[in-house]
């Protein structure tokens, strides 16, 4: 079996794929990778199933070797990423020789890169599903002289680039109403919407804080909420009135009010945000918010018709004289 490597890693790097559903009753969250977008791109970029576990990447990558020719695509937060040397284009799929030194450095923007490799990392099947879920102690970090098992991969397509990836410069956060919504009075309401946010630099895969232009916010009674089931996207206001958005790894129960839940077609721009642009929420109902997953949804059905050809740069090409590049011999008199 064909197999990844790892000849250094960052401090925060894991296995990820879908996650673990149905077990939220037992205390376990679904878990997978906080960015559920960049599974998919990188699926559509390989022209594989999502289900196939990566590697998520939280702000740094590391070194890798395989000890066969496999094929990888880039996806989520921009890293400085290389092959032998030769920089290697972000939200994009590659060809990566035997024994080629494959290394991703830091994030130059967002939060959350995603390494793919065709045929997938073979972890074992925990629970349904090979994504480590730290917080469950259920896998773990990867550490230096790690060996990945990569899956049987059918496909060859490679240089394929995805366009209309980028997702970290902010905008507008869409929520629906929780159950703790009216613990707010409607002027706090209405400031929330008003209100600029940054995204903390501080946060990991339970959740993420984001720093008010201003005042925090309280909720009238919030200190006579109860315990109850809480889910990814879901905006729990802390005790100092910063805003505390529950990812992948969140607990399953908690008593904070909760002033609303972030739609999850909207949670990858808010993760993969970068700290200095701005971030604003606004409400919307129920049917808009089903829609807008309908919508979400057929896009990324449909990703595949937004890939195209990369074009590469004769320079970037080590083994330039190995390909064909005159496909015919002409005398040179004929006529045209």
């Amino acid at each position: 079996m064909t197999s990844l490597a790892v000849h250094s890693i960052g401090p925060s790097v894991t296995i990820q794929d879908r996650g673990r559903v149905g077990f939220v009753a037992s205390g376990l969250s679904q878990g997978g990778a906080v960015d559920m977008r960049a599974l998919a791109e990188g699926a559509a970029l390989l022209g594989q199933s999502a289900d196939l576990a990566v590697l998520e990447m939280a702000g740094f990558g590391g070194t890798f070797v395989a000890d066969d020719d496999i094929r990888i695509a880039l996806t989520g937060a921009v890293m400085q990423a290389s092959l032998d040397g030769a920089p290697l284009h972000w939200n994009a799929s590659h060809a990566v020789p035997r024994g080629a030194e494959l290394r991703i450095g830091s994030a130059a923007s967002g939060g959350y890169g995603y390494l793919h490799v065709g045929g997938g990392i073979d972890a074992p099947l925990v629970m349904g599903a090979r994504s480590a879920h730290l917080n469950s102690q259920i896998g773990a970090r990867l550490l230096d002289g790690a060996v990945l098992p990569i899956g049987a991969d059918p496909g060859t397509a490679v240089n394929q680039r995805l366009e209309g990836a980028v997702r970290d410069v902010g905008g507008a956060i869409r929520l629906v109403r929780s159950f703790q919504t009216n613990l707010f009075a409607p002027d706090e309401l209405h400031r929330f919407e008003q209100t600029v946010f940054h995204r903390d630099m501080r946060g990991n895969r339970m959740g993420v804080r984001l720093i008010p232009d201003g005042a925090g916010f309280q909720a009238e009674g919030g200190l006579t909420v109860l315990s109850e089931v809480i889910m990814t996207g879901d905006i729990q206001m802390t005790g100092d009135g910063a805003p505390f958005v529950l990812l992948s790894e969140a607990q399953t129960t908690g008593g904070y009010p909760r002033i609303g839940t972030v739609l999850p077609c909207d949670l990858p721009k808010l993760i993969q945000a970068r700290p200095d642009v701005a971030l604003r929420f606004t409400f919307i109902d129920i049917d808009a918010a089903v829609a807008a997953e309908r919508a979400d949804r057929a896009a990324m059905a449909a990703l595949g018709t937004q890939i195209s050809p990369m074009l590469r740069d004769p320079g970037d090409v080590s083994d330039l004289l190995s390909y064909q590049l005159i496909s015919g011999v002409a005398r040179g008199d004929e006529e045209l």
